[in-house]
């Protein structure tokens, strides 16, 4: 029969797995960081998944496809004996199986035991005004906020001497974020883009924000260039990206 069903764009998917949230009869999963449709018969067409999606990925169509069937979702979802299948893999528990150090008492000292790389406030890219003085002519970092967290060497490595904007494409209201980023990318000379990220699927949707900022900028002379940090903490890859 012809009715109306998901389609996905692969291209633009980020592997957030919102949708897979937002869809209540788990017919949506992340295979291979991407969203895929796992059974026709358990996609109403309703498209509720759409409104989670940051990246515009997902759409209704209407093709030839076998009719929706109610009592192969229940089966599906009691068999998962859990919310939908799949989800942001990011959001998976992992513990590292690092033997955690005696427990201590904080000593009462003030200052810092280890200076800090920071040179400007605010951070957030919700608060820096576009054309805030300690952007002009410096290289800028937009910081996933899971990064400096997992890595201890994000602070010397990445911040030093530069600028930067922390944001999270998965828990943050990104409404905006692109506009923001081209502002600060066309107003304050900056030469180079440098995108600090976890491994993880969904921190990809900082990656595409930061790409569709450049490209808006009108920017042929920028830099730009992904970090990647994995989930042991470790700097994974620095690679360039094109465009």
């Amino acid at each position: 029969m012809k009715r109306k069903i998901i389609e996905i764009d692969e291209e633009k998917c980020n592997g957030c797995g919102a949708c897979v949230t937002g869809c209540a009869e788990g017919a949506l999963q992340i295979v291979n960081g991407k969203a895929k449709l796992v059974n026709e018969v358990f996609c109403d067409g309703l498209g509720a998944c759409i409104g989670e999606c940051p990246t515009g990925a997902l759409t209704i169509i209407e093709r030839e496809s076998a009719e929706f069937d109610e009592a192969a979702v229940e089966e599906h979802l009691q068999k998962s004996k859990r919310p939908p299948a799949g989800g942001c893999p990011g959001m998976q528990l992992r513990f590292g199986g690092k033997k955690p150090p005696a427990a201590k008492t904080a000593p009462a000292v003030s200052g810092q035991v280890i200076s800090s790389e920071l040179n400007q406030w605010p951070t957030q890219l919700h608060l820096v005004p576009a054309e805030a003085p300690f952007f002009k002519n410096r290289e800028l970092v937009v910081l996933s906020t899971c990064s400096p967290s997992a890595s201890p060497d994000v602070n010397w490595r990445f911040i030093r001497g530069r600028a930067i904007a922390i944001a999270c494409p998965k828990l943050d209201r990104t409404e905006g974020y692109v506009e923001k980023l081209t502002g600060i990318l066309q107003a304050n000379g900056i030469p180079k883009v440098i995108i600090v990220r976890m491994e993880v699927p969904c921190c990809g949707g900082l990656t595409l924000m930061v790409k569709e900022a450049v490209r808006r900028s009108g920017r042929t002379d920028l830099a730009v260039e992904e970090a990647t940090i994995g989930l042991d903490g470790e700097l994974r890859e620095i690679k360039t990206l094109e465009g």
